[in-house]
């Protein structure tokens, strides 16, 4: 992956930065964006190297590139942060000059989760899908890809990229490869989803299958786009007519694996595991580097309130006892 062309003084430590990242299998895209916006900056207000930017040269682009979202300010601000502690680090800086704060998101929503109970109500209504001329076996397609979403917690990305030769049904596996991170891993599947696996390839594809071809295609060799996914998500949303509880977003793709994500914590707390020891499976699982990112997606809902509340009141006579 090129690095990007930086002009500023500060042009080797960027790079160097981003170098370091992605060694480490970060794409950092859009980070490499905001250095890039910095790196203009400079070029405009003259410094002599990473170890002489004031707090205030800092304060003042930040000022430049008004943020209008809390969320997107704090990334910007982030990414200066981590790069300047990447350089006192490398003791080419003697202190971190980002010193103003993040911007508190007063106004972020809940996600939504699907129960089970909603996800299956999704895969009714994918299952009457009609077909039409661009697209054939409409239906059993979508209802088997949101089923592999909801079922697995995958990113939509890694489904869309999946080939034939992917699905491992010796080994009741998926492979998935070269994902957010550079990295590859291995995604077992249950009896079900296997089922549903192997009746969607024998119908759609049937005995004449090039490993190469993508997954999910209407026609061979034409994998379908992440949009066309999520398009027709948003239009099977709105026939579920989900009642939404205030402040709790409206269901995006991205909602399927996230409910997957807190559905399995529920399920642990109901057989009695302490979701503490298995979070690092959870990340692995998910293809996260670590279980901070994982953390993310634990949304805490009513279920899961009912059930530590539950765990709190086994363990604290317990606790409490002399």
């Amino acid at each position: 992956m090129n690095i990007p062309d930086f002009r500023s003084a500060l042009a080797e430590p960027f790079a160097r930065f981003l170098g370091y990242k992605r060694a480490l299998n970060r794409k950092y895209r859009t980070e490499a964006g905001a250095l890039r916006l910095f790196d203009a900056y400079l070029c405009e207000h003259a410094s002599s190297g990473v170890g002489s930017i004031p707090s205030t040269l800092i304060e003042d682009f930040l000022k430049s590139r008004p943020r209008t979202r809390p969320r997107s300010y704090n990334h910007l601000l982030g990414v200066l942060h981590r790069f300047f502690a990447w350089a006192v680090l490398q003791q080419l800086s003697a202190q971190n000059p980002v010193t103003a704060q993040r911007r508190r998101d007063s106004g972020s929503r809940i996600p939504f989760i699907f129960d089970l109970s909603q996800a299956r109500r999704l895969l009714q209504v994918a299952h009457m899908l009609p077909d039409n001329p661009r697209a054939p076996c409409r239906a059993l397609t979508y209802e088997t890809v949101f089923a592999m979403l909801y079922g697995l917690g995958l990113r939509v990305g890694e489904v869309a990229r999946l080939k034939l030769r992917d699905v491992d049904f010796v080994q009741d596996l998926l492979f998935i490869r070269d994902t957010k991170f550079s990295k590859s891993r291995l995604v077992p599947f249950g009896p079900n989803l296997g089922e549903r696996l192997r009746r969607y390839i024998d119908q759609r594809y049937g005995q004449t299958r090039d490993p190469e071809w993508p997954l999910f295609a209407f026609f061979p060799g034409q994998g379908i786009r992440e949009t066309t996914f999520s398009q027709v998500f948003q239009k099977l949303v709105t026939q579920l007519k989900i009642d939404i509880p205030p402040g709790v977003s409206r269901p995006c793709l991205h909602t399927l694996r996230h409910s997957f994500a807190v559905g399995t914590l529920l399920r642990w707390y109901r057989e009695g595991i302490d979701p503490n020891r298995r979070l690092m499976h959870l990340a692995t699982f998910l293809g996260h580097v670590d279980p901070t990112s994982t953390s993310v997606y634990l949304t805490v809902t009513e279920d899961l309130l009912r059930e530590a509340d539950q765990r709190f009141r086994t363990v604290a006579p317990k606790v409490g006892a002399p």
